[in-house]
């Protein structure tokens, strides 16, 4: 059985074109559970018309109150799907017909080699595309010049590797998942994190998921090999820096919530890193370069050096 987890909110112009692509595929044996987070546009009416429609293989739940953030939302509903499999679903993607299908492949792959009881979590790529679905992008690999290789924990600590509604993580993984933590940038950040830790990240260089670009995305794609994006990232400043402190706090985090499972050198790593909000400049540096926790591409290692 595999879980699937969305979370909603307004997203009353796609949910039904993602909730029809989850029922087209190919592998059968699943769950959605879908939690709303107090929409107003007539999203929990489409849900709940499904929900009626499918009751064996749709569950779905509203809030009583909104969580504040879709990473809440997702947290709170992996929390209570602690299950042998669980993939995480955006309300505004459409799956490819065999996403299912491909990335429990992988899982089971993966599973075979290092065991069931090791933490493993499977993504894959995107291709992106815009509102109607026209492709943008054939790869969102390419298009955010991400390196999937860089699944090391001193490298998850700076720049997260996973989109989440790519993932599928196992029970392994989940059973780690005890609270929501005191901070922490997003859900699948998380994930990638106490993997890279505990277990195996495992990347997918195949694109399972229409990765849909629009005006309310809670994320999205960023072309980064554009000219402008590089400029623009470059010199602001202000944004890169708070996007730092939001790691250094992520890590304190992570250590103060997998303390006594990490290794000597991971308690080391994450309390070093989380520590360096109280650094001065050449301390951050220093950390940063015998620890290698910088970020991939030339750009971004150049503004972590100037500005970090």
């Amino acid at each position: 059985m595999v879980s699937i987890l969305m979370a909603s909110y307004n997203g009353a112009p796609y949910i039904a074109a993602q909730i029809d692509s989850i029922l087209r595929q190919t592998f059968r044996d699943f769950m959605l559970y879908i939690r709303d987070d107090c929409s107003d546009d007539g999203t929990w009416e489409i849900i709940q018309v499904y929900a009626k429609k499918e009751p064996n293989r749709i569950v779905a739940l509203q809030n009583a109150k909104n969580s504040g953030s879709a990473k809440h939302n997702f947290f709170r509903m992996m929390l209570e799907h602690q299950d042998d499999y669980v993939m995480l679903c955006d309300q505004d993607d459409v799956w490819c017909p065999d996403k299912i299908e491909r990335t429990l492949f992988a899982m089971e792959k993966a599973e075979e080699q290092a065991g069931k009881e090791t933490p493993v979590l499977v993504h894959t790529d995107l291709t992106v595309v815009d509102e109607d679905l026209r492709v943008l992008a054939s790869s969102y690999r390419h298009t955010v010049n991400g390196n999937w290789q860089r699944t090391a924990l001193h490298w998850e600590l700076a720049q997260n590797t996973v989109t989440g509604c790519t993932a599928m993580y196992n029970r392994a993984l989940g059973d780690l998942l005890q609270d929501e933590p005191s901070f922490f940038v997003m859900h699948d950040w998380w994930l990638a994190l106490t993997a890279s830790a505990f277990g195996l990240i495992v990347p997918l260089d195949e694109a399972t998921i229409l990765y849909r670009q629009h005006g309310d995305n809670a994320v999205g794609a960023k072309f980064v090999r554009s000219p402008r994006y590089l400029l623009r990232r470059l010199f602001d400043v202000k944004g890169y820096r708070k996007e730092l402190a939001e790691t250094f706090l992520q890590s304190e985090s992570f250590y103060d919530a997998f303390r006594d499972r990490l290794s000597p050198e991971q308690r080391a790593l994450t309390a070093g890193y989380g520590s360096l909000s109280q650094a001065g400049w050449l301390r951050r540096r220093w950390f940063q370069l015998k620890n290698r926790t910088v970020k991939y591409g030339v750009v971004k290692k150049a503004a972590g050096f100037l500005f970090g």
